[in-house]
């Protein structure tokens, strides 16, 4: 039933008979590089979710301006149901705040369909940092101002706004190190060339096997069960950087209500499915399906945040 509304509500959004609309695949964009944890949470949830509409969701990498291009690609497609896209917190609280000209409104050029998973934040330093803890960490920063780095994926990434939150919350003073991308500033973290990072899990796991970066806090409600050892950052005393990062599904503003309800459907039947949560774990993300209301608080919630970073740091990207 979900698939036929969903079929008869997008040939009617585009004008075309339903056997037609049936062979049409529907896009995915993920606006960023094939690799990492965006391909692996938009590739496992578009296969499943292909399967319960009787449709073909493809994959389409579309990368550049920290996901702004991909994503004002979807803000300008037709309300039809055949583009959707994944949005992340850099794209929709991240970028609209510290980019001068994004190209497109986080919350009204976009039907927001719903979170769909959320992924803990972690701070890795080299093992050649003199601090085992976040404390010593902290009070060592005190010690050295401006005199330790940190590596981010680049100027106005959410890497950087966490170092930038990190610091504000403890009174500390680094140097910001920005690279084109998360691989070449964790390269260079475990090469010893900055002493810190502010990352995702799913990014750092492989880097933490060879001994040489030490893994401080997370950013969870509790510890891993893949790190244990590792405690998050309220149970440090630093509660303000707990926040883990976000994905969510959107199309664009104005997609028809039965596409609408079909997509919603078609997103709870895949995040239910116990093998698509095996493998969002094994990659550090854990499924969170939440309403397109609840959506919306939390990226009003996250820009809000983010702008007073923005204006503590003066983070600003052209």
């Amino acid at each position: 039933m979900e698939r036929r509304r969903f079929l008869f509500g997008l040939a009617a959004a585009a004008a075309m008979p339903t056997a037609r609309s049936q062979s049409r695949p529907i896009r995915l964009l993920v606006p960023f590089a094939p690799g990492g944890a965006t391909d692996v949470i938009a590739r496992e949830i578009a296969v499943l979710m292909g399967k319960h509409l009787g449709a073909t969701v493809v994959v389409e990498n579309r990368g550049g301006a920290g996901g702004s291009i991909g994503t004002s690609e979807v803000a300008r497609a037709a309300p039809d149901g055949y583009t959707l896209g994944l949005a992340t917190q850099s794209t929709h609280a991240v970028n609209p705040v510290v980019y001068r000209k994004v190209g497109y409104d986080p919350l009204t050029d976009f039907t927001l369909l719903g979170e769909i998973a959320q992924a803990p934040g972690i701070l890795l330093v080299n093992s050649k940092v003199p601090a085992t803890t976040l404390a010593q960490f902290v009070q060592h920063l005190r010690s050295h101002p401006d005199q330790l780095t940190y590596s981010s994926p680049g100027n106005g990434t959410i890497g950087h706004v966490w170092g930038e939150q990190f610091k504000h919350s403890t009174g500390t003073a680094m140097l910001h190190v920005p690279y084109k991308g998360a691989s070449q500033a964790l390269a260079d973290l475990v090469a010893g060339q900055v002493d810190s990072t502010f990352t995702s899990v799913a990014s750092a796991m492989p880097y933490l096997r060879n001994g040489r970066v030490r893994a401080l806090a997370v950013s969870w409600p509790g510890r891993l069960d893949m790190l244990p050892a590792v405690p998050t950052y309220a149970e440090a005393g630093w509660p303000d950087n707990n926040q883990p990062t976000w994905y969510g599904l959107v199309g664009p503003a104005g997609l028809a209500g039965d596409a609408r309800g079909a997509l919603r459907a078609a997103m709870r039947a895949a995040l239910d499915d116990p093998g698509l949560r095996e493998k969002y774990r094994g990659q550090g993300v854990f499924p969170a399906l939440g309403t397109p209301e609840q959506f919306a608080a939390t990226i009003r919630r996250d820009m809000d945040s983010i702008a007073a970073i923005r204006r503590t740091a003066q983070i600003s990207v052209d």
